[in-house]
């Protein structure tokens, strides 16, 4: 048992029989009265994100989360294909647990998060940026450089993706997975 002290951002505690991953926290001091740390909490199994307070002292529950590599192999009827990358075990999971299936393409290392005490899957991580290859765009024109108009790409996983006007197809462009944009062109 743990108390609000070993509060910190990423950290994964058991509260209102839910699982939650701690991604901001303050440590507030008032002038008056008790201490208390406010934070946000995001539910593992839905996504959904709380504000909670909670009072200082308070016991908590940590839960034992491991963190797995793994390679996407293939998506069928049954959900998406992994393979651990050191055991060569595979499991499936569903497209619900996955933070940007969209962008998912043939070979691309994941991560996973496994509840440590009944190991079951809690979700699965992209990395933060993801290169692919723009299949088709309009195409653009020389010297559009300068201003900020976007227009629709589909890349190479079947996702749609807004990209500047110099954008051709067949180019190699970086995409955010966490927001889903355009963050650069790639070179070679």
């Amino acid at each position: 048992m743990a108390t609000t002290a070993d509060i910190r951002n990423g950290l994964v505690i058991d509260f209102n029989n839910d699982l939650y991953t701690i991604v901001e926290f303050q440590h507030v001091k008032p002038g008056k009265g008790p201490a208390f740390i406010r934070t946000k909490l995001k539910s593992l199994k839905s996504g959904r994100v709380i504000s909670n307070t909670f009072d200082s002292g308070v016991k908590i529950d940590i839960a034992r989360v491991e963190r797995r590599k793994y390679q996407f192999l293939f998506k069928d009827h049954s959900g998406y294909h992994f393979m651990h990358l050191e055991t060569y075990e595979q499991i499936f999971l569903e497209e619900g647990i996955i933070n940007a299936p969209q962008y998912l393409k043939e070979g691309q290392e994941v991560e996973i998060v496994f509840h440590a005490d009944t190991e079951t899957p809690l979700s699965c991580d992209l990395p933060p940026f993801v290169i692919l290859k723009v299949t088709y765009t309009e195409p653009g024109l020389r010297g559009n450089t300068a201003t900020n108009t976007l227009k629709d790409a589909t890349v190479e996983t079947g996702a749609k993706v807004r990209v500047p006007l110099f954008i051709d197809t067949d180019e190699i462009i970086k995409v955010d997975t966490r927001i889903g944009e355009y963050a650069e062109r790639v070179k070679g």
